[in-house]
């Protein structure tokens, strides 16, 4: 625990019940001595008046010992604590611990016990400090004032409704596409584009949308070097985000309908995961390329007390964020926010960075695979939401082959993590090895910027950003 700042001192009223509900100290810097004290007893009387009372003559000794500089201090209530117990017949109380713990190996006989029904909560208290809540009158606001509109997302469960950042969103189905941008997208965009770096910018990412009509957020983050705050408002300012199809999760220029267009064939995105669990041989923990988040890092002791990101306001944003900071960082202002290509592109002969990638079909650098992709240039007759203007199941044809291209990777570089090659019933071979510590880690660590940080699906982190 002390190893880590943010985590909390637990103490357990009850160390050996696995249902006792721990009490959590806060952290707190500090500056104390750590202190000595003897006290002794001299077992010779002292005279303490005419009466002749006599007591033992007592001194103390203090030596300081060093300098405290952390502290657990517990500062929050104790939560319900939930006991494994039912009520008898008699009404008395009757522990139910030797029948629910398993404290040694047990035979058959032991789960096919009948008892009473014993649920423990599925989560306790999150904070354990009180809280005055103030009921307050309603606001007597100005005549002709309208409370803004609240959906029923953030009635419940959310401390506030999610800033917008006047994103237009299109379905596959809907039948018109925008051709600008909201009024409110364009209002922000120009009270932050207050200097030469973030017109510059802008005009950057005009040039990349002329070039190619459809783009990731990743794909635009590994081109042009743009802080993330920032590119959440430039972005509404000048593409459509399409929810569903073939080009779900891109950014799309104005105007422009991919639906229409045949040649937006290779601006489809693809879905593509690392494949693994035990029929392949392996389980996700043995994979030699990292997953963004795990769950097995993440802990939650109560309430963590969790470091505060900085939040980014419109002052900041005027102020140009992070063009006069980059100075004084190891990497120049050109480059500071840029990803690496590898984030957005697939080549031969190289790992995907994380498990999970969304690709567009351009973006696909191997010659075999653009074959498959282009099995029916100049015969596309029809687009669907499923395939776009690509032949059905060319999607499991793309998986299938990259699939295999990383199975070599691995073999070539790593032939000591395969135990076998299986195959299936159909013939393809299936990726198998034994256990791999990921050797990318230095690059990894050179990245300012991940890719998401947010949820395990790429595109639904994106959305949240921008709803």
């Amino acid at each position: 625990i002390y190893a880590d700042p943010t985590k909390r001192l637990e103490l357990y009223f009850r160390p050996r019940d696995p249902y006792c509900h721990p009490v959590c100290a806060n952290r707190f810097p500090t500056s104390t001595m750590l202190l000595r004290v003897r006290r002794r007893t001299n077992k010779k009387q002292q005279q303490l008046n005419d009466e002749k009372q006599m007591q033992p003559e007592v001194k103390f000794e203090m030596e300081i010992l060093g300098i405290v500089t952390t502290v657990y201090k517990f500062q929050g209530m104790s939560d319900f604590q939930y006991l494994a117990v039912h009520s008898g017949s008699d009404s008395k109380q009757i522990s139910m611990y030797d029948k629910v713990l398993m404290l040694k190996p047990e035979k058959e006989e032991f789960f096919n016990r009948e008892l009473p029904l014993y649920i423990p909560p599925p989560i306790f208290s999150r904070l354990d400090t009180p809280v005055d809540y103030f009921y307050r009158p309603d606001i007597q606001h100005r005549e002709g004032y309208n409370n803004p509109p609240v959906s029923g997302e953030n009635l419940i469960g959310l401390s506030r409704a999610r800033r917008p950042h006047n994103a237009i969103f299109v379905n596959f189905d809907d039948e018109e596409i925008p051709t600008k941008p909201l009024d409110a997208a364009v209002q922000t965009w120009k009270k932050v584009c207050t200097n030469a770096v973030d017109r510059k910018v802008e005009e950057e990412l005009r040039k990349l949308f002329e070039v190619r009509p459809v783009w990731s957020r990743n794909a635009v983050k590994a081109n042009i070097s743009v802080h993330p705050d920032k590119l959440k408002l430039l972005l509404p300012y000048l593409a459509y985000y399409m929810l569903t199809g073939p080009w779900r999760s891109l950014w799309v220029r104005f105007g422009y309908d991919p639906r229409k267009h045949p040649e937006a064939k290779i601006y489809q995105v693809l879905d593509f995961r690392i494949r693994c669990g035990m029929k392949y041989g392996y389980a996700p923990n043995d994979m030699p390329v990292k997953a963004k988040r795990s769950t097995y890092n993440y802990s939650l002791p109560i309430t963590v007390k969790k470091p505060v990101s900085h939040t980014v306001s419109i002052h900041d944003l005027k102020q140009g964020l992070g063009t006069s900071a980059a100075s004084t960082s190891k990497k120049p202002a050109s480059s500071r926010y840029k990803l690496k290509e590898s984030i957005y592109i697939f080549r031969e002969g190289a790992l995907p960075p994380y498990r999970q990638m969304f690709y567009q079909l351009c973006d696909l650098n191997v010659e075999s695979l653009q074959k498959i992709i282009r099995r029916n240039d100049g015969a596309e007759s029809e687009c669907t939401e499923r395939d776009g203007w690509c032949l059905p199941k060319t999607s499991d044809d793309l998986r299938d082959s990259m699939s295999l291209m990383i199975k070599q990777i691995i073999r070539s570089t790593r032939p000591a993590l395969f135990s076998s090659t299986t195959r299936n019933e159909d013939g393809k071979e299936q990726l198998t090895y034994e256990s791999g510590e990921d050797e990318d880690d230095e690059e990894e660590e050179e990245e300012d910027f991940k890719p998401s940080d947010g949820s395990e699906n790429e595109m639904e982190t994106e959305i949240l950003d921008y709803v």
